[in-house]
């Protein structure tokens, strides 16, 4: 990353990555949620670093209920790993058309977005 944009962009994406997923950890660790993993991307404009697409939500990261935590197994999660499985299990080939989804597929997937937005922020959708 560095050969490709320089030494000093590089460090200050890290620094505010980094800044960015501590105040999210603590976030999330209030409402029981482990981050396991995310994504954040960034871009330039007219030489300003931006933060560009989704940041920190149940498509661009994996959350994972702290209660439910047991090292070196598969683990419940409320993000769209639920989907994935299901895209897995009916072999999809990852080839448009996407195939339709069952209504329970869709249905499961939104309730663990909502938890997942209830145990971060306290809202409730339903």
């Amino acid at each position: 990353m560095e050969n490709l944009i320089g030494h000093d962009m590089t460090y200050r994406i890290i620094n505010i990555s980094m800044k960015i997923y501590n105040r999210a950890l603590k976030i999330a660790e209030k409402g029981g949620i482990i981050i396991a993993d995310t994504k954040m991307e960034f871009g330039t404009v007219k030489g300003e670093l931006i933060l560009i697409d989704e940041l920190l939500t149940p498509d661009s990261s994996r959350f994972w209920p702290e209660d439910d935590f047991e090292e070196g197994k598969a683990q419940k999660s409320f993000d769209k790993q639920f989907l994935r499985d299901y895209l897995l299990s009916i072999k999809w080939d990852k080839k448009p058309p996407a195939p339709r989804l069952p209504k329970h597929v869709v249905a499961e997937t939104m309730e663990k977005y909502k938890e997942a937005l209830r145990r971060i922020t306290g809202q409730d959708l339903s």
